[in-house]
């Protein structure tokens, strides 16, 4: 009767081993492709309204390699597309030139353009 619970004790040891190790390789990839992201933050002026900014977000977005982000729908629109955010990863040079002369074309309510990579330190 002693060798019932040890063989269970084992079983759940491996168990509770193969579940970490997933989660482990899991968070890794996770991590890696996070690593990868690269974006672009488009910076508004005070008095720049939601339909201005969404008019950017879209005459910006069919830019090769340039989508914007998904706005989020847990918050208030106004407060959800306060920056217009674009994701270039896998974007060259050229394309990253290309969203800021799209984006350029909307001054002076646009205050300015930040491309963020996540493999900066900063």
């Amino acid at each position: 009767m002693r060798v019932l619970p040890r063989v269970v004790t084992q079983v759940a040891a491996l168990g509770t081993a193969g579940l970490i190790c997933c989660l482990g390789v899991t968070g890794c990839a996770q991590f890696n492709k996070a690593l990868g992201h690269q974006e672009v933050d488009v910076y508004f002026q005070s008095s720049a309204s939601v339909a201005f900014k969404m008019k950017v977000r879209a005459a910006c977005n069919n830019l090769p390699d340039v989508k914007a982000a998904p706005i989020a729908t847990s918050v208030p629109l106004s407060s959800a597309i306060d920056i217009v955010v674009y994701n270039t990863t896998g974007a060259n040079v050229a394309d990253i030139a290309r969203l800021e002369e799209c984006v350029n074309k909307f001054a002076p309510q646009v205050q300015g353009i930040n491309p963020v990579d996540s493999s900066d330190d900063s």
